[in-house]
């Protein structure tokens, strides 16, 4: 009866000992891991945000290039490849059109940098390359946007834009029916009807 006894008490300590080993182990290994107990304190400073400043977007050819290069991943990967807004700017786009569709409010937006200008039709939760559609209105878009500073802060702020107007010259133009249809001057084009067969 004794040597059980004397058997569990062994037990107990050996796993009081090991308990108070692995404690002095995770101690040390944290005061490795933080700082230094025999140098003095030095607190630690962040820039100012008035010394940081905002980060500028890479140009239209370097965006136009990673899209690209995002399209290829996506087409070797076999998934949906990213929408083209995805390397425009929310300067670069004007509103020129919104409707309303089956799906609900959609828009047509132009980008202004690409030549010649291209027309995308976009929906809310579009993507953007610094910023994002969050809903469509009557007569404006309401978008977010994304301002990334230099001290890795992220700034978002909300932004309409509305839809464009004509010009004074895209009024006065003729429409595209109008444009198609033959000038009031041209002769008269007649077709050659067919003959009567003679009698026999």
């Amino acid at each position: 009866m004794n040597y059980k006894k004397a058997f569990s008490y062994g037990v107990i300590t050996a796993a009081v000992f090991s308990a108070i080993g692995l404690a002095a182990v995770n101690v040390s290994a944290q005061g490795k891991a933080g700082r230094d107990p025999f140098k003095r304190y030095q607190p630690v400073v962040k820039p100012s945000k008035a010394s940081a400043s905002r980060l500028l977007p890479p140009s239209i050819q370097v965006r136009i290039e990673r899209y690209r290069q995002q399209k290829l991943a996506a087409a070797n990967a076999h998934v949906a490849a990213p929408k083209p807004t995805t390397a425009l700017l929310l300067d670069e786009v004007q509103v020129t059109g919104i409707f309303r569709t089956p799906r609900g409010w959609s828009a047509m937006v132009e980008a202004t940098p690409l030549t010649p200008k291209l027309s995308y039709v976009v929906y809310p939760g579009e993507l953007f390359f610094d910023g994002q559609l969050v809903a469509i209105e009557e007569g404006r878009l309401v978008f977010r946007r994304d301002i990334v500073w230099s001290d890795g802060r992220k700034e978002i702020t909300v932004e309409t834009k509305p839809l464009r107007l004509p010009t004074p010259a895209e009024a006065l133009s003729p429409t595209q029916s109008s444009a198609k249809a033959p000038p009031t001057d041209a002769p008269a084009t007649t077709t050659a009807k067919p003959g009567m067969p003679e009698k026999q």
